[in-house]
């Protein structure tokens, strides 16, 4: 990743010649570059799910007759996966609808009505739905008491016939390639504007809270995997790189608080790196987030939950969110309340 972290770089400098005196465009094509850069990711590994399906036949495909092909798909999965997260915030921001079509978890769809066909791309949709697919036979016990207590649910199961293993590839992974090139296409002749890719990051941040506070009952984001650590990894690094687009503007009127930035960053990236897998810690038995359990805090989701809650907390003002607000001020970007 660093090498292509250091190429965009490269590639702005190149690009931005006149700009170097203008530090808002510099910034704005630097980040327009980085999220370009992972938006073609995303589309290169959500084709090599495509591609990994397995051919279609009578009786569909699961994870033990056709092992290595799963074992493809989940990889390319999770290439794609990190690449949306890293850019979640802009997306999210720029694509409200792309962003549900694409991001929205299970229970957010059949909310509004039910899913009767998990793989003709219609319904539950996007890269929360594959993964539900992909792991159906590894899905923990606390998500599925949870999902099977939603009205519209239906289990999580492999292809088991060969008109479903076509509409998985030629219609639910297709969608998501669909909404991808959607997104490639819309972005590419867009202006960014400061206020939207730094306030998109600062949302990301904010997100942080909801991804590890959601694992006590289930309800996660990348909970069939069990990623939601790595996305939220994924989101802190794609957020530290934005910011650093920005770093040279904040650093030339306000080195304090380019240095208060960099240590939220550092913390977070910590707390993240002091933890093994891709997985959430467990959730203590009782866990209580409204009056935690002095007990609880002391294991490894407690310390966790209080770093990230206390990172993204806006009225605090030692954390990352509020440090990032001042480095805005700072830049006289406006950053919604």
């Amino acid at each position: 990743m660093r090498r292509a972290i250091l190429g965009i770089n490269l590639l702005g400098l190149l690009l931005l010649g006149g700009c170097a005196d203008d530090p808002e465009a510099a910034a704005t094509l630097s980040v327009k570059g980085y999220v370009e850069a992972e938006l073609d990711t995303l589309h290169a590994a959500s084709v090599a799910l495509q591609r990994a399906a397995p051919e279609p036949d009578a009786d569909g495909w699961n994870a033990r007759d056709d092992a290595e092909a799963v074992a493809s798909m989940r990889r390319e999965w999770a290439r794609a996966r990190a690449a949306y997260e890293r850019i979640e915030g802009a997306i999210a921001v720029l694509f409200p609808h792309l962003d549900v079509s694409t991001d929205e978890r299970y229970d957010g769809f059949i909310e509004l009505e039910a899913d009767a066909d998990l793989f003709d791309g219609e319904g539950a949709t996007g890269m929360h739905a594959i993964e539900r697919i992909l792991w159906a036979d590894a899905h923990p016990p606390n998500v599925v008491a949870f999902e099977s207590s939603l009205v519209g649910y239906a289990p999580a199961r492999f292809p088991e016939t060969e008109a479903e293993a076509r509409r998985f590839r030629d219609a639910l992974v297709a969608r998501l390639i669909e909404d991808i090139e959607t997104m490639r296409t819309q972005f590419a002749p867009l202006a960014l504007d400061p206020a939207t890719a730094f306030g998109g990051v600062i949302g990301s941040m904010g997100e942080q809270v909801e991804k590890i506070s959601l694992a006590a009952t289930g309800e996660d984001e990348s909970r069939y995997a069990q990623t939601t650590l790595a996305d939220m990894r994924a989101n802190l690094e794609g957020g530290r790189q934005i910011y650093l687009a920005f770093q040279p503007w904040v650093r030339a009127h306000g080195p304090e608080a380019d240095d208060e930035v960099a240590a939220g960053f550092d913390r977070l990236d910590a707390a993240y790196g002091a933890l093994s897998g891709d997985s959430l810690p467990p959730v203590p038995e009782g866990w209580n987030p409204d009056e935690p359990d002095p007990a609880h805090l002391d294991g490894a989701y407690g310390r966790l939950w209080q770093r990230v809650s206390a990172e993204a907390d806006p009225d605090s003002p030692t954390s990352l969110v509020s440090a990032m607000r001042a480095a805005a001020r700072v830049i006289d970007v406006p950053i919604a309340p």
